[in-house]
């Protein structure tokens, strides 16, 4: 089961039986009582649900959430009685990393009675723009805005963005001082790169490698916080293979043939990898070429949507995406309720999942 669908699960069963047990409806549905109970933090942590002691139990109606809830549960604004708001959420096209985020803005609005209208955006800054003025002129009440990674001109969206006629809130993208007053909340990925790196070079590794798409928008970011724990930690800089994943007709043993020849002659022996999918394929070629996954390349991958359906699986860096879609709606409704509230810059964290893939349960069993 995918981590949506568990979820999906447990709320059904929460819902069904007012309280449920880790260990017996991880029997049930045939997984880990350890990946269950990470599942229930995160319901937790996003208002649907209460965590107790070996378990979780449904939430009591009309009880309020306290406003020092801990940072993947934002305390939803009060909305005015009798009030509803409607944010509009535009989105790229595709991708099921943007539906893990709408799924968080979806729980997020559930719980605050307010209606959220979607619309999907084109590639251009002309299209995005049009998206915007039918939303607003449909009578939405707040922005949010997940623009499609590539627009460009970058200045002249800024700029736009600066002249939006209701309050916006820019969700995993990061805008300069231009953007004006548009609120923001993203995934810390530098962060999350570090958080990698340290953990590869706790296993031994004095050289980490990055291997990441070249059209991502998070490809700077981790090569950022990839050499800034490089530096910090006194590592020989690893090589950084930017793999291009535009076109059917390059083969997956092309894009990342560089990655295997390195890998092969030992230059290479640890490597942060961004996406699950491309890490997938990666570990999928080393294997058929007869090298090993973690003896010869000790890899973790950043994403963690499907890392441990992994034939090795795979021990992920796994941004916080529902939290951020979580997050995003509750600075809109606090705008909404108190205009004058001060403007909001939010990172989340990212957070490790250790699984086979980087031979840390080795090392701890030896």
């Amino acid at each position: 089961m995918l981590a949506n669908e568990r979820r999906e699960a447990i709320l059904r069963a929460v819902e069904r039986q007012g309280s449920i047990t880790v260990k017996v409806l991880a029997e049930e549905m045939g997984v880990s009582a350890v990946t269950l109970r990470q599942d229930v933090r995160e319901l937790a942590g996003q208002g649907l649900l209460n965590r107790v002691h070996g378990g979780a139990t449904a939430l009591a109606p009309d009880v309020p959430v306290p406003v020092s809830a801990p940072a993947e549960a934002p305390a939803p604004a009060p909305a005015p009685a009798g009030e509803k708001y409607a944010v509009g959420l535009v989105v790229p096209p595709g991708g099921y990393y943007y539906a893990e985020v709408i799924r968080g803005v979806q729980n997020a609005a559930r719980a605050r009675g307010v209606r959220v209208v979607l619309a999907v955006s084109g590639e251009s800054l002309a299209e995005n723009q049009e998206q915007v003025r039918q939303l607003v002129a449909g009578g939405i009440n707040s922005l949010l805005l997940m623009l499609h990674p590539g627009l460009r001109p970058l200045e002249e969206a800024e700029q736009w963005l600066s002249t939006l006629d209701v309050p916006a809130v820019l969700v995993e993208r990061r805008a300069g001082i231009q953007a004006g007053r548009l609120e923001q909340v993203a995934s810390d990925h530098a962060y999350g790169a570090a958080l990698a790196v340290r953990h590869l070079a706790g296993l031994g590794h004095d050289k980490v490698a990055l291997v990441a798409r070249i059209e991502s928008p998070n490809t700077a970011l981790l090569s950022a916080g990839h050499g800034d724990a490089v530096k910090a930690m006194g590592l020989t800089p690893g090589p950084e293979f930017l793999i291009s994943t535009t076109g059917d007709a390059v083969p997956a043993d092309a894009r990342f043939e560089e990655v295997v020849r390195a890998v092969e002659s030992g230059e290479v022996r640890a490597a942060l990898v961004h996406n699950d999918i491309d890490a997938i394929a990666l570990v999928g070629i080393l294997r058929a070429r007869g090298m090993r996954v973690p003896e010869d390349l000790a890899v973790v991958t950043y994403d963690d949507e499907v890392a441990e359906l992994s034939d090795v699986p795979l021990t992920a860096v796994a941004p916080p995406k529902q939290a951020v879609g979580s997050w995003a709606l509750d600075l809109a409704v606090r705008r909404l309720s108190d205009p004058a509230t001060p403007l909001a810059e939010i990172l989340l964290r990212p957070e490790l999942r250790v699984r086979a893939s980087c031979g840390a349960s080795r090392r701890s069993e030896a």
